[in-house]
């Protein structure tokens, strides 16, 4: 007999009152009500484990994680072209990770050169530059549950569709704790204001997909990454990507971003028109069975679980409003529908505008409707340019990114009033106080000079995927130069593994994922990695 997980498990804090759980994932109504749901479904098969003691946390970083300026990690294999070898073969990968596929080495470090928007020599910096504001970029972790039936495995393979398997994807939650012990080792050496989030939290709108990400951030005395049957591929405790394990927690505030894949199907279809996918017992696009040794991608029949629910995007607001601070999500927000809002960095002239560019239409691409402008965005840009703010905007997709909302695998039709890319370029245009436009979801690194025809010249940056490889997350720091000229500066960061064996196993796994073949490459152009980009100090 297969034993089901107990009520409860596979959300943060297991074992904690409901009450006390809720502001952690699910709301503590909705954890009830999964609660009495899953004590009435299939009794024959339930087994109460026994009690375990509760995971070790795991010692803080020693001194400051080295910056990609300091070294890099590269590595040591060459990428197989053409792919030979299937990652998501338990044998395959086991004997790549035999020949070292999955080893890193050093390499040197890569400079910052400073960039300005017309292509000028950068003028010399003034006698009191003076920082700003410091914070950390985090994009693209899309945390997944590898045992959902609502999963696309079996379409894995090297091009288009390399993302439906991660070789590393059971280790993310171990993966994303490993990056925010190292942003907590940053933040002691230099201090970091905030954590900004660039959309793809998680992987498919599941309820315990964003519980793992919020209580992984906001730190939590047990997160079990698991669903399902009660996985333990390697028996003890906190040796495997299934065992429960303690998360420290950001020492500083982190903020919303949503993407396409944190309120869609798998980031592409409407969670409306799949529903029943998610809890049922049938996988036909392929999941991991992890009671069979590598967890072996399969379909047919799986332990079911209600905590796999997919999250509209209301559901998905208000369980991020319970979780910790709210993460930027307020009552405002909530009416609203979607996660517009705006936030002053302390003692500084900077805001950031947070924007919602996810589709729920369907498709990976983002769309800007004529009536959030009207609604949100024109007056949060009026309001700031009244205010003499000068704006950071944040959204997942990038300008060039932005389509009409019309999605050919649903048949979705044009979503009324959507702006394409030179539309939104021109709306920034007029705001000269508009520093910078943040974001993800290429998986790429990525530095852009938007100059719209008669408007305000603009960069725009995005950060490569914690998912994907280089597998890094991008510290920003604004700088007011003293020469009338403000500097961003951005700089990639690897995670440390350091006493957590389970995250180094997932890392070699990800290298894995590429030097296969299989994988991408997100590093990007050389000089869109380390930059400094310069623009003029809005008056």
């Amino acid at each position: 007999m297969r034993q089901t997980r107990a009520a409860g498990a596979g959300t943060a804090e297991q074992g904690r009152p409901l009450a006390a759980r809720a502001h952690r994932g699910l709301p503590a109504a909705r954890s009830l009500a999964v609660f009495l749901a899953l004590a009435a479904c299939a009794p024959e098969e339930r087994v109460d484990p026994a009690p375990v003691p509760a995971p070790e946390p795991l010692p803080a970083l020693r001194g400051a994680p080295p910056l990609t300026t300091e070294r890099t990690l590269i590595p040591r294999a060459a990428v197989l072209d053409p792919p030979e070898r299937n990652p998501a073969v338990p044998a395959e990968i086991e004997a790549m990770l035999a020949e070292g596929y999955g080893e890193l080495e050093l390499g040197p470090g890569q400079p910052i050169a400073p960039t300005t928007l017309d292509g000028a020599p950068p003028p010399p910096r003034g006698p009191r530059p003076r920082l700003l504001t410091r914070f950390v970029h985090l994009a693209d972790t899309q945390l997944a549950d590898d045992e959902s039936p609502a999963r696309l495995a079996i379409f894995d393979g090297p091009g288009p569709f390399a993302s439906a398997y991660r070789p590393q994807e059971a280790h993310e939650c171990r993966i994303l704790n490993a990056a925010v012990r190292t942003i907590n080792a940053l933040h002691r050496s230099t201090p970091v204001d905030f954590v900004l989030l660039g959309g793809d939290n998680a992987d498919s709108a599941q309820t315990n997909e964003i519980a793992w990400f919020t209580a992984i951030l906001d730190g939590a005395e047990r997160v079990e990454c698991d669903s399902g049957a009660d996985d333990d591929p390697v028996q003890g405790p906190d040796n495997d990507p299934k065992d429960p394990f303690f998360a420290e927690g950001l020492l500083m505030p982190w903020r919303w971003v949503t993407g396409n894949h944190d309120v869609l199907h798998q980031g592409n279809f409407p969670v409306d028109t799949r529903a029943e996918l998610a809890i049922g017992s049938t996988s036909d696009g392929g999941t991991r069975d992890w009671s069979s040794p590598g967890g072996p991608v399969v379909t047919g029949t799986v332990v079911p679980d209600l905590q796999r629910a997919l999250l509209s995007r209301p559901a998905l607001l208000e369980q991020l409003a319970a979780s910790g601070d709210g993460h930027g999500i307020g009552a405002d927000t909530r009416a609203y529908g979607k996660a517009f809002y705006e936030f002053d960095v302390k003692d500084t002239p900077l805001r950031v505008i947070v924007l919602d560019t996810a589709a729920e239409t369907g498709g990976a691409n983002g769309v800007i409707a004529q009536d959030d402008v009207d609604r949100f965005i024109r007056p949060a840009l009026d309001r700031a340019e009244r205010e003499g703010r000068w704006v950071i905007l944040a959204s997942h997709h990038a300008s060039r990114l932005l389509g009409d909302g019309s999605f050919a695998g649903t048949g979705a039709p044009t979503v009324p009033g959507a702006l394409p890319p030179d539309a939104w370029q021109a709306l920034v245009g007029g705001y000269d106080n508009v520093l910078l436009h943040l974001a993800g979801h290429t998986h790429v690194h990525r530095v852009t000079r938007v100059a719209p025809s008669g408007g305000h010249a603009y960069w725009e940056l995005e950060t490569s995927a914690l998912s994907d490889y280089p597998h890094q997350i991008r510290v920003i720091e604004i700088w007011d130069e003293d020469n009338g000229s403000l500097a961003i500066r951005g700089v990639a960061l690897d995670y440390a593994v350091d006493d957590d064996p389970v995250a180094a196993e997932g890392r070699r796994r990800a290298i894995v994922d590429v030097t296969s073949g299989f994988g991408k490459d997100g590093s990007g152009d050389p000089s869109w990695r380390n930059v400094e980009l310069l623009i003029a100090r809005p008056e």
